[in-house]
């Protein structure tokens, strides 16, 4: 690290977790209050200083020393949202802002003192303007470097240019902000920043490590660390107002199209591109409707278009009223339209599928897919996504074409050829196996058929120890992966029944066959009966695999046995065995 420090100013809000309470939740901090995080004091205010409340007390000795003390809890997001209005205060006056954390804000000094006409005229500018604006009390302090700026805010102290080191030598160890470092640079006799910085760098390093090093370069006014300085956002939203309302699907689309081409024109003017769309739409008798679309490449004006155009058309020829799958159509036209683009990146940012673009196949039918679900709704469209659990109904989730596809339950790795992180919009690049998502009449959802696992014939000849049914499921060294005993061996089967059929299940001699509360089966299974169905003969089975779930709760227990069965007529089934009845649960290719 090499070269000088930048002259940095910096605006410190004294308490500000407090003043943060009396904006939002309107706290008085004029009294006594305190922000407690894990049970100790964060910050308070002076009325609580003055009756002897201190930064890292426990609440119990803090309301010790001060009875009619006013407890909040610490709330970081009430204390970002609550400085936003002073940063925009502060960018009113001076370019470049960065937020070191809420109640603390840093600038290059530079400009602001050529343009103020000096550092004093420029801080004496700042903090009236967030006082005149906010009405929040704030001090600044100017030094060399984002961390002796900092401790000469405490005093509202601009510190000479070259001044920063023997500023900071007199300082006590514990400004550094490292409490650990702090103590144990006590008990070793250095009490002060200075004498911490006169120590050999090689041996700070050597004895303290990197932290301590790199805290010994603070002491040293050698912070070299440049301003992250916060860009103020860009609007990149589009709205069109139409004193006529949209109520025909063909003037809707005509306004879309010319709402798209604003949007892309103005996104290419920035060098970005969206990856998610949000269309708002206003209607005459003030009803809002809102739709997020996802996309894995560049929006074009057509895409865009095309997006917009298909969520009028699902919005404006909703259901009328009766009994159907789609959403009730607005009562009124369509008086305002917005476009809020949403996942921006860098043009040159986005990534090219295997073979180049992201292919036109897959883009028409996510294209025609996005459509019905404006049409008919999310839930119209669902792909599954695999989990864990111990049973195959388990494992599987529907969820809503688009949506991030995320497991109920966590479970091992997808099987190879299916993507663990699809690209945006929940598409797998691999089509599943079992076929392509089909659309169906209006009324139930298309579902992408889960990944099935390959044929594969149960072994022949009896039931395998209880223990080899949970080999498979142990939890590997090193894996995040819960392990599921109890879980079922591969290979998965290929159809999950959503309702599991009643079956019969009897041995060589015609008699039921029972599992005992002790895994012990009467006699081997020889003959399957399915509802009604008849007989079919049973040339192969293994099991049981035993679960007993949620005992901890009665009403919620489930105790079964699940057996894999090999037919003469070469299916290939999963039967489980729940109080004495027998279900046939999947089948297998």
């Amino acid at each position: 690290m090499t070269g000088t420090p930048v002259r940095t100013l910096l605006l410190w809000c004294p308490d500000w977790p407090v003043l943060a309470a009396e904006i939002v939740d309107g706290v008085p901090a004029t009294g006594a209050v305190a922000v407690l995080h894990a049970n100790r004091v964060v910050a308070c205010s002076a009325s609580a200083r003055a009756a002897g409340v201190r930064r890292g007390l426990r609440r119990r000795e803090a309301q010790g020393r001060c009875p009619s003390l006013t407890v909040v809890e610490h709330d970081p997001g009430r204390d970002a949202r609550a400085f936003e209005p002073v940063v925009a205060t502060v960018e009113e006056v001076v370019a470049g802002v960065e937020v070191v954390r809420p109640g603390v804000c840093a600038l290059a000094a530079r400009g602001p003192a050529r343009y103020l006409g000096g550092e004093e005229a420029a801080a004496e500018r700042i903090v009236e303007q967030v006082a005149q604006s906010c009405a929040v009390e704030s001090q600044i302090g100017i030094a060399d470097g984002v961390f002796a700026a900092g401790l000469a805010a405490r005093t509202g102290q601009v510190v000479p240019p070259g001044g920063t080191p023997g500023f900071l030598a007199g300082l006590p160890v514990e400004a550094i902000g490292r409490p650990a470092l702090a103590d144990l640079l006590r008990r070793l006799g250095v009490r002060t920043l200075g004498d911490f910085a006169a120590l050999p760098a090689g041996d700070v390093l050597a004895r303290f490590g990197f932290d301590g090093a790199l805290a010994h370069r603070l002491a040293a006014g050698r912070d070299h660390r440049p301003l992250a300085v916060r860009q103020p956002p860009v609007d990149l939203t589009v709205a069109a107002h139409h004193d006529e309302p949209l109520d025909r699907v063909d003037a809707a689309a005509f306004a879309a199209r010319v709402l798209a081409e604003r949007l892309h024109d103005r996104l290419a003017g920035y060098g970005l591109a969206c990856t998610r769309l949000g269309i708002e739409a206003v209607t005459a008798h003030g009803q809002e409707l809102h739709r997020v679309w996802r996309h894995d490449g560049l929006l074009t004006a057509a895409a865009i278009a095309d997006r917009v155009r298909w969520q009028l058309d699902g919005w404006l020829s909703g259901s009328t009223g009766r009994a159907g799958a789609r959403p009730p159509r607005p009562t009124a036209g369509i008086i305002r339209l917005r476009l809020v683009p949403d996942g921006l990146l860098t043009r040159g940012g986005l990534q090219p599928g295997l073979w180049g673009e992201a292919g036109e196949e897959r883009d028409r039918a996510h294209r025609a897919l996005s459509r019905v679900q404006g049409i008919l709704g999310p839930e119209a469209v669902v792909t599954a996504v695999l989990g864990g659990g111990r049973s195959p109904a388990d494992q599987t989730r529907l969820v809503p074409w688009g949506d991030e596809r995320l497991p109920t339950r966590p479970g091992p790795p997808p099987p190879p050829g299916v993507p663990a992180d699809p690209p945006v919009g929940g598409r797998p690049v691999v089509p599943p196996v079992g076929g392509s998502p089909v659309v169906p009449p209006v009324g139930g959802p298309a579902v992408v058929p889960p990944v099935g696992g390959p044929s594969a014939v149960p072994p022949v000849g009896g039931p395998v120890p209880v223990g080899q049914g949970r080999g498979g499921a142990g939890k590997r060294r090193g894996s995040s992966v819960p392990p599921w005993p109890g879980r079922l061996p591969p290979p998965s089967p290929a159809v999950v029944l959503p309702a599991p059929l009643t079956a019969t299940v009897h041995d060589a001699a015609g008699e039921p066959v029972l599992v005992s509360a002790r895994l012990a089966v009467s006699a081997a299974p020889a003959r399957l009966v399915v509802g009604g169905a008849a007989p079919t003969e049973i040339v192969g089975w293994a099991g049981p695999w035993p679960v007993d779930e949620r005992w901890w709760a009665p009403a919620e227990a489930r105790r079964r046995a699940r057996f894999q069965v090999c037919l003469a007529d070469g299916a290939a089934l999963l039967l489980a065995v729940e109080a004495g009845r027998w279900l046939v649960e999947a089948i297998y290719d």
